[in-house]
């Protein structure tokens, strides 16, 4: 009986769901222009969301003349059946012809001249139509390629064969240079019992697991162990890293759960999976969508320890939420705000970890630099959200050619507003470091907490970024955020609009 009223409910949530998808739809036809709406677009639905109050969110792929558009997705708001607003990046209605001048092939030769001749496979060629950006739609092939080492996306002219925009696939940590774990200490993980002994994987969090995933080994091979004892909390016993990536999803499985009520990176209770001991001294991280992973090297051992302290296993995770809601194309702004909303919700993991090993800071990757003293006032880190310009690249104040920047370092702005956000000017000590963040017009900044500061932040991630959201877009998603859950003259959206003029996004 109880399988019964189980399948009932989902049913019932599947046909609640279309419902709302077809309310959106119907919609998008009756205020096109909103949509930016030409007669032959067509969309199709990538999740729902439904506030409390009945309020829906319905996030929308739009393909033209059957191709597919790149930034031409979109939200529609509405509640009731009635219309309340569009989330949209697309500057204009689709008016083109879709006859390519440029061949695929000629489109991948282009692309592997970036490349280079190393790709395995045969890249991947999509005409579609790229609407990102300021300028006018173009036609242009999306060629795909990739190594053991890279996963590139390469956008090119059909028409002109011009190369357009490239990013990466691999959404990456970017460095230069009873568990028993390296980073967090002793710590409980759930694992599962086998024939023989137990395993990696956690059934109660979507049976997410880690993987040895060494070129020296079996790549693959799962992680097993005869009495449940994982590592020694050195590098010596291969098991001490993939304990570490194991507690690290474990916490940001429970971050968002507890947090957002958000059932896993996908919200559908599937756990995705960790490889450890990748490569030889390789010196980064990334999340994959294509295999629902994350990646971790063991760094060099001199400048960088293997890469899989708590704030980088919740930066990679992140990644993975970003892609199964507003897709933010890893490129110019968008890519920026990207990296950022990792290194923001993965540095709420670790304050939610609260662990006392690793302390929680608004430093991205300070565990993993073997030479800092932990406590000590020198730090080094991968990044410094209080301060970005600390790490020497990333600006702390929005400048107009941010988008030319790398994604690890356009970041910085958004990472900036974030602390300030929630923390204020005052300065404050995290893991022994003094936090003292400047604002370009003087203001000081009070803070609204973490607590609030971290719901506004995912609910504008998941309800009103696109992926081509920008700067400006940001700062309007964000104020609605605020908005939304706190009232539309509260001090939370107010203090939401001034931080924002504090790194100068107007």
């Amino acid at each position: 009986m109880a399988a019964m009223v189980f399948c009932a409910s989902q049913a019932h949530a599947v046909d609640t769901a279309q419902a709302a998808v077809n309310r959106a739809l119907d919609l998008v036809h009756s205020h096109g222009a909103s949509a930016r709406a030409s007669v032959n677009d067509r969309y199709t639905s990538r999740g729902v969301l439904v506030d409390a109050d009945g309020t829906e969110h319905v996030r929308l792929e739009r393909t033209y003349n059957g191709l597919p558009v790149i930034g031409g997705d979109l939200v529609v708001h509405s509640r009731n059946g009635s219309y309340r607003s569009t989330s949209v990046s697309q500057g204009a209605p689709l008016n083109l012809s879709i006859r390519p001048v440029v061949g695929s092939d000629e489109a991948a030769v282009i692309a592997g001249a970036e490349f280079g001749s190393g790709f395995v496979g045969m890249p991947e060629r999509t005409l579609s139509v790229y609407a990102r950006g300021h300028g006018a739609p173009r036609l242009a092939w999306r060629v795909r390629m990739h190594d053991a080492q890279a996963d590139m996306t390469y956008i090119v002219d059909a028409r002109t064969g011009a190369l357009i925009e490239r990013w990466s696939n691999l959404e990456t940590t970017a460095v230069t240079g009873r568990a028993n774990t390296l980073y967090s200490g002793n710590v409980p993980l759930v694992t599962n019992s086998v024939i023989g002994g137990y395993e990696l994987r956690d059934p109660t969090r979507g049976r997410m697991r880690t993987i040895d995933g060494s070129n020296s080994r079996t790549s693959g091979q799962i992680y097993k162990d005869s009495d449940n004892v994982w590592g020694n909390s050195t590098t010596l016993d291969l098991a001490t890293a993939a304990a570490d990536a194991e507690y690290g999803a474990s916490m940001t499985w429970d971050f968002y759960k507890t947090t957002f009520g958000r059932n896993g990176i996908g919200d559908d209770g599937k756990g995705a999976y960790n490889r450890v001991h990748y490569g030889t001294k390789y010196n980064n991280a990334f999340w994959s969508d294509a295999c629902f992973c994350m990646t971790y090297g063991d760094g060099d051992g001199v400048n960088v320890g293997p890469l899989v302290a708590l704030d980088i296993t919740g930066h990679e995770m992140s990644h993975g939420v970003t892609a199964r809601t507003a897709g933010l194309i890893y490129s110019g702004e968008s890519g920026g705000l990207n990296e950022a909303n990792s290194d923001i919700l993965g540095s709420m993991v670790e304050f939610y970890a609260n662990n006392s090993h690793d302390t929680p800071d608004y430093m991205i990757g300070e565990s993993i630099v073997p030479a800092n003293v932990p406590g000590s006032p020198g730090q080094h880190a991968l990044r410094y959200m209080w301060k970005p310009s600390l790490d020497g690249r990333s600006p702390d104040f929005y400048v107009s050619n941010i988008g030319s920047l790398d994604v690890h370092y356009s970041s910085g702005v958004a990472n900036h507003f974030y602390y300030l956000l929630a923390e204020g000017t005052t300065p404050k000590t995290f893991s022994g470091v003094v936090h003292s963040s400047p604002t370009i017009n003087g203001a000081s900044l009070p803070g609204i907490g973490r607590t609030k500061a971290q719901k506004i932040w995912y609910r504008a991630l998941t309800v009103y970024f696109t992926s081509s959201t920008d700067y400006a877009a940001a700062r309007v998603a964000t104020i609605q955020a605020a908005k939304d859950l706190y009232g539309a003259t509260s001090a939370e959206a107010n203090a939401v609009a001034a931080t924002w003029t504090a790194v100068n996004v107007l």
